[in-house]
């Protein structure tokens, strides 16, 4: 059903109708193909006419035809428009279907412990998307940088951030090698630290990372020195395999060294526990499906992520606590 039209004075009104009628060299043919009245051509080309303040046409009762400024009108405008058109289908597309690029902001110790098979089977899943991840131990504002969306553990993540859990919670385990140990003395109470080398963590805000424990419901934070401030976990745990000193990292980046015997836990009962690791990302109601499709891919490989070491055990209450 064809219908009139109140043309609006932008810069844009009355374009894509002077465009027809220039294919069609008829104002009956354009309207038919934009399914219009032909007084509605009329009037959108007469009011582009009087903005750009020439005569696009040449009408006569047999024929329209360009003037020579709708030549010149034409051969910039219809590119431009296309152009526009174009730009339109792309914005559409990647609001229908997974597609484009989706950028994280990750923590290096996260990769290799957690992202890295997720993100190898979501490529899979959706080769339409293209994965940008920014490995730091930053904390960015994602919004502002240009972020979809973030990977942090539970206590870093803004109020007003949408989070979805991707591990249970899991301790913070001081840990050392066995050489180190041997050499320096096994400490047993948190008070013990002061004889020995701690690595250390710089955060984001330039500070340096008190270590924190438990004794019972109390937490407790822990002024430690050694000779190694970093900015991320895997240095740290790295300068420890090396014996350089003490380290408080996540029990999941360091559970194969435990494992392996490389790395030995002291102060066992005085571990606090981490809330975990989650994705979070900014409360949006229009969702691109991009970040839509992680989310759901991520909820779906929840139960093999949260495999990350459950380890929440006894060793709490075996020995009695001493300071």
């Amino acid at each position: 059903m064809k219908q009139n039209f109140t043309v609006r004075q932008g810069a844009l009104d009355g374009v894509e109708a002077f465009l027809s009628v220039a294919q069609h060299r008829s104002f009956r043919k354009a309207a038919a193909e934009l399914g219009v009245t032909p007084s509605a051509i009329s009037q959108a080309v007469r009011s582009l006419e009087a903005r750009v303040g020439a005569a696009l046409f040449i009408r006569t009762t047999r024929s329209v035809s360009l003037s020579e400024a709708g030549e010149r009108f034409h051969l910039r405008a219809k590119p431009a428009f296309e152009e526009l058109v174009a730009a339109s289908e792309v914005a559409r597309d990647l609001g229908q279907r997974p597609a484009g690029l989706l950028r994280l902001t990750v923590p290096r110790a996260v990769m290799p412990i957690l992202l890295e098979p997720l993100i190898a089977s979501f490529c899979q899943a959706y080769p339409q998307v293209e994965v940008e991840i920014a490995a730091s131990a930053d904390l960015v504002d994602i919004a502002a940088e240009g972020f979809d969306a973030g990977i942090r553990l539970g206590q870093f993540i803004a109020a007003d951030m949408v989070a979805v859990r991707l591990t249970p919670p899991f301790p913070l385990v001081v840990v050392g090698t066995p050489e180190y140990l041997r050499r320096r003395g096994r400490p047993e109470r948190i008070d013990d630290l002061r004889q020995h080398a701690c690595l250390r963590m710089r955060r984001s805000d330039a500070s340096i990372a008190p270590w924190s424990f438990v004794d019972g419901n109390r937490p407790i934070e822990a002024i430690v020195s050694g000779p190694l401030i970093a900015r991320d976990f895997p240095t740290i745990l790295g300068a420890a395999g090396e014996d350089m000193g003490l380290a408080q990292v996540p029990e999941p980046i360091a559970l194969s060294l435990m494992k392996a015997g490389k790395l030995v836990q002291v102060l066992e009962s005085f571990a606090p526990l981490a809330p975990g690791v989650f994705l979070y990302y900014p409360n949006r109601h229009q969702m691109m499906p991009k970040l839509r499709a992680f989310i759901d891919h991520v909820k779906s490989h929840s139960g093999a992520i949260s495999k990350t070491q459950r380890r929440i055990d006894d060793k709490r209450t075996r020995e009695p606590k001493k300071r």
